[in-house]
Order: C-alpha cells, then structure tokens, then sequence
C-alpha cells in the first residue's frame, strides 16, 4: 500500500469509526425506549427492522453509483446525512416517529458502509485481503461496541436527547474529515466508470457469492435478535441498568472487533472458507446459551461466544468478498450485495423474533436466531464446496 493509500485508509478509518460510535449510542436505548412508549414484540422489531428495510432496498443502487460516479460523494452525503437525523431522533415522540426517523437513517447508511468498504478494497494489495478488511473491521466493531456503553453512561447521568445528540456531532466529525482529507472524485484510481463491468445477472447467479451472501445474512440476522431483543431481556427478567446493558452490547462487539486484524492476516494464510464454518457454529451454539440464561454471568459468557465466532468468520467473509470485487471491476456492487445481505438478515432477524417474542414467549427469539444461524452456515457450506477461493472471472 503506497503513503497515499495510506492516508485514504486512515481517513476511512476514523471517519467510519466516530460515526458508528455514534450510531452505536443510540442501540441499546432505542429498544428500551419504544418498550416504555408502549411498543409490542413486533413494533419493537419495526423500529430495527426498518432501518434494515431502507437500506436493503438502496444498497445495490449506491454500490453501482460509486463504481460509476466514485466513492467520495456519496460517502460525504452520507456522513453529513447521519449528523442530520440526529436532529429528527430528538424531535421524535412516539414509536411510529422513531420507525420513519430509522427509515431515513437506513438510506443514509446505503450510501455510507458498501461504498467505503469498496474503497479499502480498491485499495487493498492482492495478497492482503484478510488483513486490510480486518484492519478496517476494527473501526466499525470498535464504534459499535464503545457506542452502546457510551449511550448507557450517557443515558444514565444525562439524558436520552443527549445521546442522539452525542450521535449527531460524531457523525458531523466522520463528514468534516471525509469533506477536507479525501482525495477528489477526479483522482480515484478504482472507478469502473471507463472500463467492463460484470453484469448484476451474472453477479447473482455466481454460487460463491450466493454462499457469501447467505452467511452474511444469517449471521446479521443473529445480530438484529441479539441488540434487538437482549436489551428487554436483560431489563424485563434481570432488571440490569442501562449501564450493564451497555456492557453486555458492546460485548460481543468488541471482542470480534479485536480480533479482526488477527483472523485477517491468518485469512490471507490459511482457508478462509473452513475459519468461517468455524466461526458460523460458535455463534449459533452461543445463540442458544440465551435460553439457558439465569443472570448477568450467563449473559455475559454468550455475548464473548458471539465475539469470537464473528471475530474468525467476518475476516475470511470480507477478504473473499474483496477478491470477487476485484475480478468483476465491480466493487461497490459486490459490497452493496454482501452489506445487502447485513440489511436484509438484521431485518428478518429483528421482525421474525419480534413476532416469536409475541407469540410465545421473548425467549424463544434467541432459538430462532440459533436456528438461522445453524442454516446459513449449512447453505454456505453447500454452495461454496468446491471454492477454491480464487475471484469470478468476467466474460
């Protein structure tokens, strides 16, 4: 990676991180509060699920933009969008308030998290996938778990309103940095704007890809029970504090994340397809530990689980995805279907637990998320058997 490349790294780095730290703030608050505004199981579900609808809907449209257009734009509108609907989450005063301002956050995020994990992957030496994803990895896991355990502090000695706000100056702080210190759109070297770029039919046929993408989504689907649902299960059956909450949020989160460098040279080394099978059974077995759970230890055991599964898993999943981006001179369209599949398994996970929690009992969305878990990695098997690990070759 040449200085130059490095800077751009950098400056994605820190941009990503703020900004999802300050996304993070608002997590473990969010489900409490629609709980206390009279929220149901499903309604609950709405308020992450609609996040993941949104975006599920325009990441394929923003990933193609920026290998058409370039990066930088979008990022920037992004960044500066984010800030914005901190000011929308404080004007909110009711569950169907909170729903439309997810929606709107949902849009934004398209614009944000593909096109800036195309632009590492631009420029990523062959060679280095794991390593510069996970290095890249870090910022978002680091965001997301310092984010909840701040948003718990915050809301403890503060407020709620200052959490959002909080939200609100990092993500203007991610804007200011990729505004002024990002390369223009004119000196992107990666932008497929002159060159063949494989077909979105081609694309979706491919079976390695197609194995990519459902790993992905049942390991996001995981996700949206666990921050959706661990929140009122700690509050309504252990009545922990925001604070622990926080804690046990950020948990998992933090422990993949400080993994990710590790399991992303170690990627470039050795298989990638059997660390994420590896990784796919540990978080399904983890899942299920929170239908056994008999207090805050309990809870606290399975979350540090899910960090190490996702923490061996997401390195491998990234580089391959890196690799398939890099043949196909498509990159912010193969980042726009793998994080699609983040959106649409965070929604499905959110909604479908939701309605289990409604229906039977809150318990029984964690035996869902297990199952999910255990069948994603299954089709991934399938489906990838005989990769070799080797990038799609365009026609």
């Amino acid at each position: 990676m040449t200085t130059s490349d490095k800077k751009i790294f950098a400056v994605l780095f820190f941009s990503i991180f703020v900004s999802v730290t300050g996304v993070g703030i608002v997590v473990p608050l969010l489900p409490v509060y629609a709980y206390e505004l009279g929220a149901s199981g499903l309604y609950i579900g709405l308020v992450f699920g609609a996040f993941s609808l949104s975006r599920t809907f325009f990441l394929p449209y923003f990933g193609r933009l920026s290998d058409k257009k370039g990066r930088k734009p979008l990022i920037v509108a992004g960044l500066l969008a984010y800030a914005l609907i901190s000011i929308g989450f404080i004007l909110s005063k009711n569950v169907e308030t909170l729903i439309i301002m997810r929606f709107i956050q949902g849009i934004s995020s398209a614009m944000l998290i593909p096109v800036i994990q195309a632009y590492v992957g631009d420029i990523t030496p062959e060679g280095s996938e794991g390593l510069n994803m996970g290095m890249f990895n870090m910022s978002m896991f680091f965001g997301l778990s310092l984010g909840p355990l701040a948003g718990g502090m915050i809301n403890e000695h503060f407020s709620l309103n200052t959490s959002f706000l909080c939200m609100g100056i990092l993500a203007f702080l991610g804007f200011s940095l990729c505004l002024f210190l990002l390369p223009p759109t004119k000196s992107e070297r990666a932008v497929s704007r002159k060159k063949k770029v494989v077909t979105w039919k081609k694309l979706l046929r491919d079976k390695d890809l197609a194995g990519l993408f459902l790993f992905r989504f049942a390991y996001a689907a995981c996700v949206g029970v666990v921050w959706g649902f661990l929140p009122v299960l700690a509050d309504s059956e252990f009545h922990l504090s925001s604070s622990y909450i926080g804690i046990l949020v950020m948990l998992g989160v933090f422990i993949a994340g400080v993994m990710q460098t590790p399991m992303g040279y170690m990627a470039d080394r050795f298989n990638k397809r059997i660390m994420i099978l590896i990784g796919g059974f540990i978080i399904a077995f983890a899942i299920l530990l929170f239908n056994w759970a008999d207090g805050f230890g309990d809870l606290f055991i399975a979350n540090v689980l899910i960090g190490i599964g996702g923490g061996i898993a997401m390195p491998a999943l990234m580089a391959l995805a890196v690799l398939k981006g890099n043949t196909t001179k498509a990159m912010g369209s193969v980042m726009g279907i793998i994080t699609m599949a983040h959106s649409s398994g965070m929604l499905t996970g959110s909604l479908v637990a939701g309605l289990m929690m409604d229906m039977f009992q809150l318990r029984h969305a964690f035996s869902f998320g297990s199952l999910i878990m255990i069948l994603g990695t299954g089709l991934f098997f399938f489906y990838t058997y005989h990769m070799k690990e080797k990038p799609l070759k365009t026609e």
